[in-house]
C-alpha cells in the first residue's frame, strides 16, 4: 500500500486549519446534511473513511482530486464543491503569511525583488524548487509537496501577461553558487534566469560575490505597485512574513532597493556571469 493511499484510508496528513480550509469544509458538511447522510455512509459511497470525511469539513485536510471528484458526484451537488474546491486550489500551497502578498503580485504593475537566500519563486524551475521544498524542515508528505510546487509554478503566469508587469530581480551570486539540487538542476536553473532575462519586461541583475558596498546586508525584501499607484513592501523570515504599507517604510525599502541596482552588475553583464557560471558546472 502506498503512502498516498494509506493517508487517504485513515486521514493522515492533517494539517493546521485554516479560514479556506474550514469554509470549504463546511460547503462539503452543509451537502452531506443536504443529501440526508452521515459522515461514515457519505465515506462509504465515496470510498474514503470516516476520519478522512471528518478532518477535510472540519478543514484541517486538504481535499484530494479524487476526492472532490467523488462528493461532487455522491452528493450531487450541482458544481457547487468543486466550484469550492478551485477557490481552495488557488491558495494551496501558499504559506498563511504569504497569501495577502501574493494576491498583490497578482495585481501588480511593477515588482522588484532583492533575494539573498534563494532564487525567487517566481524564477524557479520545477525541479529547484522541488528541491528547495525537499531540503527545508519540517519535512511534508508527497501531497504538500506537490501543493507547494503547483502553486509556486501558477504565480509565475504573471511574467507573461499582457499589459505587461514591470519586473526588475537582484540575486546574489552565492545563491546560484550553491547548486540547490546539484549540478544538473542548477544548469537547467541558469538557462531559465538567462531565457526570462531577454523577456522585454524582465531586468534580471546579479550582484556579485564580492561586494565591498551592499546596501541590502540585511536580509531580502520586495516592492509592488497596484494599478492604483500604491506601493507595498514585504519582508519575509523563517515561519513569517510581513506586508507593508507604511509610507516612510515603502519609501526607506525603495532607497535601498536604488542603491541594490546601481551596486549590482547590469543586465547584460549578469547574463555574462551566468554563462560563465554555467560553463564552470
Amino acid at each position: 500500500m502506498t503512502t498516498h493511499a494509506h493517508a487517504e484510508e485513515t486521514g493522515d496528513g492533517e494539517v493546521e486549519p485554516d479560514n479556506d480550509l474550514r469554509n470549504f469544509g463546511e460547503v462539503v458538511k452543509a451537502s452531506r446534511k443536504r443529501a440526508g447522510l452521515t459522515q461514515e455512509q457519505l465515506g462509504t459511497r465515496i470510498r474514503y473513511s470516516v476520519q478522512y470525511v471528518g478532518s477535510v469539513e472540519q478543514g484541517r485536510r486538504h481535499p484530494s482530486t479524487k476526492f472532490v471528484d467523488r462528493v461532487e458526484e455522491a452528493l450531487n451537488a450541482f458544481g457547487v464543491i468543486q466550484i469550492a474546491a478551485a477557490q481552495l486550489t488557488r491558495r494551496r500551497g501558499l504559506a498563511r503569511w504569504f497569501r495577502r502578498w501574493a494576491e498583490l503580485e497578482a495585481v501588480a504593475i511593477a515588482l522588484h525583488t532583492y533575494e539573498c537566500r534563494s532564487v525567487p519563486g517566481l524564477l524557479q524551475t520545477e525541479a529547484y524548487a522541488r528541491a528547495q521544498i525537499r531540503d527545508v524542515p519540517p519535512l511534508v508528505t508527497a501531497e504538500q509537496a506537490e501543493a507547494r510546487v503547483t502553486s509556486r509554478l501558477a504565480r509565475q503566469a504573471v511574467l507573461l501577461k499582457t499589459p505587461y508587469v514591470a519586473f526588475s530581480f537582484i540575486i546574489e551570486q552565492a545563491v546560484i553558487e550553491r547548486q540547490t539540487g546539484g549540478p544538473e538542476v542548477t544548469r537547467e536553473l541558469i538557462d531559465h534566469l538567462l531565457e526570462v532575462g531577454k523577456l522585454p519586461n524582465v531586468d534580471l541583475q546579479i550582484m556579485p560575490r564580492i561586494s565591498p558596498e551592499h546596501a541590502g546586508t540585511d536580509g531580502p525584501f520586495r516592492l509592488l505597485e497596484t494599478q492604483e499607484h500604491d506601493w507595498w513592501g514585504y519582508t519575509e523570515g523563517p515561519q513569517m512574513g510581513q506586508v507593508i504599507s507604511d509610507p516612510k517604510a515603502v519609501s526607506n525599502l525603495h532607497q535601498q532597493y536604488a542603491k541594490l541596482r546601481i551596486q549590482a552588475l547590469n543586465p547584460a553583464d549578469s547574463a555574462g556571469l551566468l554563462m560563465r557560471m554555467r560553463g564552470s558546472l
